[in-house]
């Protein structure tokens, strides 16, 4: 692990979406950044960014008043290394001293929960969504396609704490993988518990595999599902998303289950969030795995 002084924090996400690069908050083994092609070596290489508060505070006077923050898009600011290095935590406290922010923040670890004081203090002047990952609720599934993660059941707790403690936290069940993770009752159990744990909102994507990911991801299919490689090498030729039909009926068994359980939207768009907080800006894949 190495720690590195950055020039800046904030990498441009869209026309009006900002995502800080904190990954294990500000340990970043981004292969399009660090230029790892090798998927052992983007685990095995960390790179933790420091003055990352000092950074913060320097290019919020960028972020104009339409624009979002989303923290973990790219990276987990949760990792374990997270415990160690508190660099979201400082983060966060730099977020608790403005005003008028509009930032979400997109994990798959319970780690969240140790900074529910500071959460709720940059709630109270800012607009601030929490998005947890869970894709299934089967922890041996999870196993093997999250090792790393902490076990579903401790996610969805995380949820209920975070609810509990009066913030606005959601679930993503992004990446949804097709033959392992689609089935309508795999969906409709992990709604059904986000509903249990008092999530405001839930939303689902398709897996999208680009090239350099699906070098990583295909021998892992090999080796624990041998018998979806050809179908996933078939679906995802020459291309990096699903075709738009299969997308629709998975947004479809969400709707329908977000109404049987009582959750009323895909994303944390309210009042305070008027129309400009888009889904999509935290449907995002933080790892394959």
């Amino acid at each position: 692990m190495k720690s590195i002084i950055a020039g800046t924090i904030f990498t441009s996400l869209a026309a009006t979406i900002f995502a800080a690069d904190t990954n294990s908050p500000a340990i970043i083994p981004l292969p399009q950044k660090m230029e790892m092609r090798d998927g052992a070596e983007f685990e095995q290489k960390i790179y933790v960014k420091q003055h990352t508060a000092d950074l913060l505070r320097r290019e919020l006077r960028r972020v104009k008043p339409a624009e979002v923050i989303a923290l973990g898009t790219a990276t987990d600011p949760y990792q374990p290394a997270e415990r160690r290095y508190e660099v979201t935590r400082s983060i966060l406290e730099e977020f608790a001293r403005h005003r008028g922010f509009e930032l979400g923040i997109v994990t798959k670890s319970d780690l969240v929960v140790r900074d529910v004081d500071l959460l709720r203090a940059v709630a109270q002047n800012n607009a601030l969504s929490i998005h947890m990952t869970v894709t299934t609720l089967n922890v041996e599934l999870a196993r093997v396609l999250e090792p790393r993660a902490p076990r579903p059941d401790l996610r969805m707790e995380a949820v209920r704490e975070l609810s509990e403690a009066g913030l606005t936290v959601g679930v993503s069940c992004s990446p949804v993988l097709p033959g392992i993770t689609d089935s309508p009752a795999d969906l409709e159990a992990v709604v059904r518990a986000a509903a249990a744990a008092g999530a405001r909102h839930i939303f689902a994507g398709p897996l999208f595999l680009k090239p350099c990911s699906a070098a990583v991801f295909l021998p892992f299919l090999d080796q624990h599902f041998p018998q979806l490689v050809e179908n996933y090498r078939q679906r995802y030729q020459d291309r990096s998303f699903l075709p738009p039909s299969y997308s629709k009926r998975i947004a479809q068994l969400i709707a329908h289950f977000r109404e049987k359980y009582g959750i009323r939207r895909a994303d944390p768009r309210g009042t305070m969030y008027a129309e400009k907080w888009p889904a999509r800006a935290f449907d995002e894949q933080l790892a394959l795995f």
